[in-house]
């Protein structure tokens, strides 16, 4: 896997932060200077950033763990999108629903009708009148809008890639709140200290979004990797199974004749 260089970020436009009189104090480590009213990010800083959170993210995935990507801000959402299924994990890129971790209950039941409303054949559509099935056809294009990227996820994440602290701050504090680990891009306007695995970054630019991303991605797709072949190794050094005794009785039958 390629680790990305400063010049590629330079590329992006990812060292420009904010407007300096926007800014966050608790950003000033990651701060390389001020120029012309704009903060300037210490791309050194957001490159070792990046190579933690890929380290972590591979340990999660080593463990069989399962990914949440959010980005719900319109550069984000295809990029989001494309890279969550590039890897096979899970994504929101609508709007983050309230309570969509901490009262995940309710999600999986809202999960369970729009599963039943798409189900073909089923018995739900029947002995209805026209407006009514009109009204049930509504209720799953919304329910498949909202949870197209989860519909799958049986259980809570073992850990969340955010795209712009800032803008998802609910779903940070819900993360929070249930000792999830937090990934996010962080600008100059956002407080890091409220992710683990923070990454300076400007969070507007679309190019940046998708070098970022697109770089946790691939971990995630290396280390789903390493694990298929050490099954694979180990599955080939199983000793074959030793075969059967023979019978006593038939053995002394065999002399017998």
């Amino acid at each position: 896997m390629d680790n990305v260089k400063i010049e590629d970020l330079l590329g992006t436009g990812a060292h420009f932060g904010h407007l300096t009189r926007k800014w966050n104090p608790k950003f000033k480590p990651y701060v390389l200077l001020e120029k012309n009213g704009i903060h300037i990010i210490d791309l050194e800083s957001t490159i070792k950033c990046i190579e933690k959170a890929k380290s972590f993210i591979t340990k999660i995935v080593k463990k069989n763990g399962e990914v949440l990507f959010v980005g719900t801000k319109k550069q984000a959402r295809d990029i989001v999108q494309q890279e969550a299924d590039r890897c096979s994990m899970y994504y929101i890129v609508e709007r983050w629903l309230g309570g969509t971790l901490t009262n995940f209950s309710t999600i999986k039941k809202s999960i369970k009708r729009l599963k039943l409303l798409e189900k073909e054949g089923s018995n739900l559509y029947e002995h209805m009148t026209k407006k009514e099935t009109q009204m049930l056809n509504r209720e799953r294009v919304k329910l498949a809008d909202q949870h197209r990227g989860i519909k799958d996820m049986r259980k809570l994440p073992d850990a969340i890639i955010i795209v712009d602290a800032q803008y998802e701050d609910t779903a940070i504090r819900e993360s929070k709140r249930l000792d999830i680990p937090i990934i996010a891009i962080v600008d100059s306007n956002t407080d890091p200290n409220n992710v683990q695995f923070p990454i300076p970054a400007n969070d507007d630019s679309i190019r940046t979004i998708q070098i970022i991303i697109s770089q946790l991605s691939n971990a995630i797709i290396e280390a789903k990797t390493e694990n298929k072949d050490t099954e694979t190794s180990q599955n080939k050094t199983k000793l074959p199974e030793t075969p059967k005794k023979i019978n006593n009785d038939q053995s002394k039958n065999k002399k017998e004749l």
